[in-house]
């Protein structure tokens, strides 16, 4: 399908009316590249957001790590069906994990975020949210801190039976990834894929509060002990309360350009990138990636979101179509917006590829 560049703008103009600071929108296709913004890159200035300003993509991060996992299989350094364990003795994980059910959020490895259960219930996991998190966002957070928060819940499945999204998976696969070749995930990154494909805006922070410029601005509000509401500028945080599952840093251009080497097999081999596009049943998640089907097609996908920063990340299997974006918002421990962002993506991902699948 063909893309209308005008409507398109008047999509991004609408979604920012529905509650977003700004966005800032590329799209690749048969047509070649457009770009287009709307809002503002803060709230209290009239600018328009930067064109390939750089944003914390939240979750999109575990396609980069999924990414590099293979890689590692693919070098014989790590295999993808041997107990995690292995690896990582020091955890005492159930024997049944394997690295790729780490990948694929299949471990059953409660969420140390917390866990929401089908019932309606909930189990807290460490304070990401509210005022707390507000106050505290500059603490540092080891990996194995995260890890032993979650192992210190029971196990949401027995491993491999079920499906359910778990940010501990991925910082499990982080410090695989470092145990495995005995260097940083940061080093391996730059080695294996940011080097190749010269993502110069890409970083993975670790425990760097600070983003790039140019960028837009992150917002949280919350109400304090007095009763009033604050709103608060939070793009300046320690991103290790994420580490693994969401700490990257990037630019609409970068993600263009990695999920494009990705999916056009410059990064993995062809056995490999199958693999990590055979998607479980529940959900349609393969290995860091989840697949989804639109009227035009499969498209790959990951996206992610949190503390007033979003990023969107989709492409047809070959490639040879991408949208990403970026968002700044105000973001709350309700998760105000979270409804407009899922409207928003939909309707984007509608106007670019067609309709998403029921």
């Amino acid at each position: 399908m063909t893309t209308n560049r005008t409507a398109l703008q008047q999509t991004i103009d609408e979604i920012v009316g529905t509650g977003f600071v700004g966005i800032s929108l590329r799209v690749h296709d048969e047509q070649g590249e457009w770009t287009g913004r709307a809002g503002r890159g803060e709230l209290d200035a009239d600018a328009l957001p930067p064109l390939d300003g750089h944003v914390r993509i939240g979750s999109n991060t575990k396609t980069f790590i999924a990414t590099v996992a293979l890689q590692l299989v693919g070098e014989g350094k790590i295999e993808l069906d041997t107990a995690v364990a292995k690896y990582l003795p020091e955890f005492d994980l159930d024997p049944r994990i394997t690295v790729r059910m780490l990948l694929q959020h299949t471990s059953g490895v409660f969420n140390f975020t917390g866990e929401y259960y089908e019932d309606g219930s909930t189990a807290p996991g460490i304070v990401w949210s509210g005022q707390d998190w507000v106050q505290d966002r500059f603490r540092t957070y080891p990996p194995e801190e995260l890890v032993r928060v979650a192992l210190a819940n029971p196990a949401r499945f027995e491993p491999g039976t079920d499906w359910s999204y778990s940010n501990t998976n991925f910082v499990l696969a982080k410090l695989v990834i470092e145990r495995a070749t005995g260097s940083t995930l940061a080093a391996e990154m730059q080695r294996l894929i940011l080097g190749p494909l010269g993502l110069t805006g890409t970083v993975v922070p670790e425990t760097s509060t600070e983003i790039p410029e140019p960028h837009a601005h992150a917002y949280y509000r919350f109400t304090d002990a007095a009763g009033a509401e604050q709103i608060v500028d939070v793009t300046s945080q320690n991103p290790s309360w994420i580490s693994g599952g969401g700490d990257m840093i990037s630019t609409t251009r970068d993600l263009h350009t990695f999920i494009t080497a990705l999916l056009s097999g410059r990064l993995l081999p062809e056995a490999l990138l199958a693999e990590m596009l055979t998607p479980e049943a529940k959900v349609g998640y393969g290995l860091g990636v989840f697949i989804q089907e639109t009227g035009s097609g499969t498209v790959i996908t990951h996206n992610g979101g949190h503390g007033g920063h979003g990023a969107l990340m989709y492409s047809t299997r070959d490639g040879a179509k991408t949208l990403t974006a970026a968002l700044n918002y105000v973001d709350d421990a309700d998760l105000s917006l979270s409804a407009e962002f899922q409207q928003a993506t939909q309707r984007l991902v509608g106007e670019v590829f067609g309709p998403v699948a029921e």
